[in-house]
């Protein structure tokens, strides 16, 4: 399916390399002020880089087809549309029966048969994440008219990993800085210089992206299956490349005892708090008025220069492929602002639900 979400719902469309990719947003509330300019900024920060991020570059100029008149959404569905400009379908067609490892290409080939979509990847795509990010920019102006705020930073790329706790100003507005998407100047050279290294060597890189909330009110999330934790972790996996998710502690937890990990309570400034945040702002599936804080990790990008060993399912006997075309050898620092706009849409959607914002 290509929904997701019940008070505000998301509808993917479009392919890598059709016309277009685009979504609806639907149950956004009446008279809320959004811009083109503001959808921009943040399609901007999805865009590769020069030197670390693919050949393909998209001008990703979002258009505004429903949903929003004057500025102000009208509580109608937000219908969003980019244009696919620059896509170079040539190489893709020989996947169909010698499958790219790391992709798609083999189990989408069993289940949909001629009818897969292979160009590009189709909608398995990070293509597809563009319409999450401009989808996403709306949903952070919903959240922002209740204080609440994200934002993320690449901690790890790589063997390079950021060891420093930094604070949420910083990391709101440091990675904007940098093209890695770090949260210091020391981790953005380092980090650049392990993306760049891959690359020399026809390779790539993976890494880990950390998210911070702030502002969230006791009690978001909707146990027993709708959990705050659970339904981010839903909505991160969809996002391609990811492997894996953790809050807090996260796995670390497995081998602390009980009287390490229990975030001890406190009042300050006649609120209560926690004096450490192992459970990473999550109890019972629900927010517990701690910083929401975790993490997603990314594999290296699939597509790779090397030659690598594959089949040819025409045959059905070994074969070597090598993938040609135009791919990053990092993704991770272009999921950074993917992996703050889907949690937000998660996060408004609960916020929604739960009454922590009026419909």
């Amino acid at each position: 399916m290509n929904s997701i979400g019940t008070a505000l719902k998301l509808t993917l469309s479009g392919s890598s390399h059709g016309p277009g990719v685009g979504c609806v947003l639907d149950g956004c509330p009446a008279g809320l002020m959004i811009s083109q300019e503001m959808i921009q900024k943040e399609m901007d920060l999805r865009r590769p880089s020069k030197g670390i991020g693919t050949a393909r570059t998209e001008e990703d100029r979002v258009q505004v087809q429903s949903g929003i008149v004057n500025d102000l959404t009208t509580s109608g569905p937000i219908q969003l549309f980019i244009a696919n400009l620059n896509t170079d379908s040539s190489k893709y067609e020989r996947f169909r029966t010698v499958p790219r490892p790391g992709h798609a290409d083999y189990p989408a080939q069993v289940k949909y048969g001629e009818a897969h979509d292979i160009r590009g990847g189709g909608q398995f795509s990070g293509r597809m994440t563009a319409p999450i990010v401009a989808a996403g920019a709306i949903a952070k102006a919903l959240l922002d008219t209740k204080g609440i705020k994200l934002a993320a930073y690449s901690q790890a790329i790589g063997s390079v990993v950021d060891p420093d706790e930094h604070p949420f100003p910083e990391v709101q507005q440091n990675p904007r800085k940098f093209s890695v998407r770090a949260a210091s100047s020391k981790m953005a050279t380092l980090m650049e210089k392990e993306i760049l290294k891959a690359k020399a060597e026809n390779d790539s890189v993976g890494g880990v992206v950390r998210c911070l909330c702030i502002g969230l009110p006791v009690g978001v999330g909707e146990p027993f299956f709708d959990a705050l934790d659970g339904e981010l972790a839903k909505m991160l996996f969809a996002i391609p490349a990811v492997k894996g998710v953790e809050f807090g502690a996260g796995f670390r937890a497995a081998a602390m005892r009980g009287s390490q990990h229990n975030d001890p309570f406190q009042v300050s400034e006649g609120k209560v708090v926690t004096t450490t945040n192992n459970a990473g702002g999550v109890l019972g599936g629900m927010s517990d008025g701690m910083p929401l804080d975790f993490k997603v990790a990314f594999k290296p990008t699939a597509s790779i220069s090397q030659e690598q060993k594959s089949v040819d399912l025409s045959k059905m006997e070994n074969a070597t492929l090598r993938i040609e075309g135009r791919h990053d050898p990092c993704i991770v620092p272009r999921a950074v602002v993917v992996v703050e706009a889907a949690s937000a849409l998660v996060i408004a959607d609960l916020c929604l639900r739960g009454g922590f914002i009026a419909r």
